[in-house]
């Protein structure tokens, strides 16, 4: 998977609106409401930041829901099909933890439920979290290269601890799009999404969004075995937090950072990407080739299509080379991505 095809398409973003509030600067999860947004920090250090917002339409905190204890690292964020709220408190960037945990904020209550789960094969650093239309939780690891699928061995439990089990692996494709991390950067998944209807979730990586449909409402399927549309999210300061709009047209994202901006990415109309091709060692970003017949979507821009080769046959012997030395140094800059994550990345 970590080479497989990709659907990508050009699109036009633009901010929404700025966060201008002190205690929202390590934003790392956000969902979309009809009222507004709601977003999470990931491990704050200020009481005061260790909250739930719930922001208007403007990006002004309206309110604030407090946790009964102190979380230790709340990266993600979903909205089930029922209303309830879902924080996960799954990031452990030491891989330490003997468990992670998992909130859930009922509608109407005044403060959320904790969830603890243990990993079955030990810790994991995740920033992740998907929420099935039963209400399953799927925790994908940041693993670079290969991330892991967890979802719990059973029913989540009120005290004690859930255990989980892997459901199955998740590889996003390689891309070129500019990140502040480079190659690594485009390596590990930072966040998830899932549309209202639940037709479609997308994971994130610093770089990019990867879009994936969801046939008969099998999530789990979608991002194991699915081929992904892109959604490039270049040069984000530190992207880690994702949403879909309410009515499902773009994606919404925000960074870590003081007064972050809430960025919004409209989303290709369906079949408006064609699978990409270009020469994998050029470097060069792959362009998107607009279908035949279908309208690009507003404010998007659509390259020409590199050229194709003759047959796949043909391709083979000038791949190969190709891939070898990128598997052979696959090791080095895994090595290298895991020391810039516990230096340079909080989240």
């Amino acid at each position: 998977m970590l080479f497989a095809p990709l659907l990508a398409a050009a699109v036009a973003a633009g901010p929404v609106c700025k966060i201008d509030d002190k205690r929202t600067d390590e934003l790392s999860g956000l969902v979309t409401t009809a009222d507004g947004y709601v977003v999470v920090n990931d491990g704050a250090d200020k009481a005061s930041h260790r909250k739930i917002f719930y922001l208007g339409k403007d990006c002004s905190v309206e309110r604030t829901v407090s946790f009964p204890s102190r979380p230790r690292d709340t990266e993600d964020m979903q909205l089930g099909r029922d209303g309830t709220l879902w924080v996960g408190d799954i990031g452990d960037n030491g891989e330490s933890r003997d468990t992670i945990a998992l909130w859930k904020l009922a509608p109407g209550a005044s403060e959320p439920s904790l969830h603890r789960l243990s990993y079955p094969d030990g810790p994991h650093n995740a920033e992740a979290l998907l929420i099935t239309a039963d209400g399953t939780p799927i925790v994908v690891t940041k693993t670079a290269g290969v991330a892991g699928a967890y979802v719990p061995d059973g029913a989540l439990r009120a005290k004690g601890t859930t255990p989980l089990k892997r459901a199955g692996d998740v590889s996003v494709p390689i891309t070129t799009t500019s990140n502040p991390y480079s190659f690594p950067g485009r390596l590990v998944i930072t966040g998830a999404a899932s549309s209202a209807d639940g037709t479609r979730v997308v994971l994130r990586t610093y770089a990019d969004a990867f879009e994936y449909d969801v046939p008969g409402g099998d999530v789990l399927k979608a991002i194991t075995t699915g081929t992904p549309r892109q959604i490039p999210l270049p040069d984000e300061p530190q992207g880690e937090a994702v949403a879909y709009t309410v009515d499902g047209t773009a994606l919404l994202t925000v960074s870590e950072g003081s007064k972050p901006e809430l960025m919004r990415y409209p989303l290709p109309a369906a079949g408006a990407a064609s699978p990409p091709s270009a020469d994998p060692s050029s470097g060069a970003p792959v362009p998107a080739e607009q279908s035949a017949g279908t309208p690009a979507p507003a404010g998007a821009s659509v390259p020409a299509a590199a050229p194709v080769a003759e047959s796949a046959e043909e391709d083979k012997p000038a791949l190969a080379p190709i891939l070898l030395v990128l598997l052979a140094g696959t090791g080095l800059i895994l090595g290298a991505a895991a020391f810039v994550w516990r230096r340079r990345s909080r989240g």
